[in-house]
């Protein structure tokens, strides 16, 4: 089937697999289409893994349909995506420069092309100083992007990263990031793997969340957000303040005299609170909503599907 401007660069539909009996990604389903960047997240074991597998070909599900570019997994597509596996794969014993090189050819460059790419990625990633040294002889965050520059030399189309940050310091952490960013400022499209949420939540546009082989929630970040619990900073020297606010509340926190941190009950938002407090007449220093993290997002969302199943 020819393949148009509106196909997702990946379409995966009803993905079934299982080792030894054990489901390991059970009936998952989802595009991903141009210029996206997404989060594919959840615990260790939670299939993520097993997943992107199948969407390379590289291990071949039970049920379901696989697209890639529109077409089933194969070498015509493979010039087209950028993989770096969770288990890091570079020749060791290799300068980077040349490991670079090596994988950019695998993946249908020229020698004297492959080489001058590698050049030019290594200059503008911070890494010119270590082109002639050895993989073995790297520090593990300078080893992780030359994997990374590896996987992205011969100007992948569509990007599958496998537990990118895995491993890093927060150091080395920020500049993958950046690299990361700067790939969709190219217009690439990105899958990343994580568990751990604060990446996602900088550098995503979209989150899947996966639990125990099961996809539990796909959207914005925004509406992943919304699932976790609402929390209100207050400041206000009323005396009644406690008593107004308790009912509220779930959870209720007094600083002092006059703070006290919320986390209020499911049916009551920011704006009631405030509407309250402004018919009790409780004097306002401060009224401050936190932003919740994904990680508590997602602790809820996996309660909430753990809640329906068990119903």
């Amino acid at each position: 089937m020819s393949e148009t401007t509106n196909d997702p660069v990946l379409s995966i539909k009803n993905l079934t697999k299982s080792f030894s009996g054990v489901v390991a990604v059970n009936d998952v389903s989802f595009d991903i289409h141009k210029g996206e960047i997404v989060g594919f997240l959840g615990p260790n074991g939670a299939g993520k893994t097993t997943t992107l597998r199948m969407a390379l070909g590289l291990v071949k599900p039970e049920l379901g349909d696989i697209k890639l570019f529109n077409s089933s997994p194969g070498p015509a597509a493979f010039g087209r995506i950028g993989f770096l596996p969770e288990e890091r794969g570079l020749y060791r014993k290799l300068k980077a420069r040349d490991a670079i090189a090596h994988i950019a050819r695998l993946n249908g460059m020229k020698g004297k092309a492959a080489f001058a790419r590698a050049d030019e990625m290594m200059d503008r990633y911070g890494l010119a100083e270590a082109k002639h040294k050895k993989i073995k002889t790297l520090s593990k965050g300078m080893a992780q992007k030359v994997q990374l520059i590896a996987s992205i030399a011969h100007d992948p189309e569509f990007l599958i990263l496998d537990e990118p940050f895995s491993g890093l310091d927060p150091v080395n952490q920020k500049l993958l990031e950046n690299m990361v960013r700067e790939i969709v400022n190219r217009g690439r499209t990105i899958i990343f793997s994580t568990h751990v949420m604060e990446h996602a939540e900088r550098l995503c546009d979209r989150i899947i969340l996966m639990s125990e082989g099961n996809k539990i929630f796909d959207g914005d970040l925004e509406s992943a957000l919304a699932n976790a619990p609402r929390r209100l900073i207050i400041e206000t020297p009323s005396k009644d303040a406690l008593s107004v606010l308790s009912p509220l509340a779930d959870d209720i926190q007094q600083s002092g005299d006059a703070t006290f941190k919320l986390v209020l009950k499911p049916e009551i938002n920011a704006q009631k609170v405030l509407e309250i407090s402004v018919k009790k007449k409780l004097q306002l220093v401060r009224f401050e909503p936190e932003r919740p993290s994904l990680h508590e997002a997602f602790v809820e969302i996996v309660a909430k599907d753990q809640q329906e199943i068990a119903a």
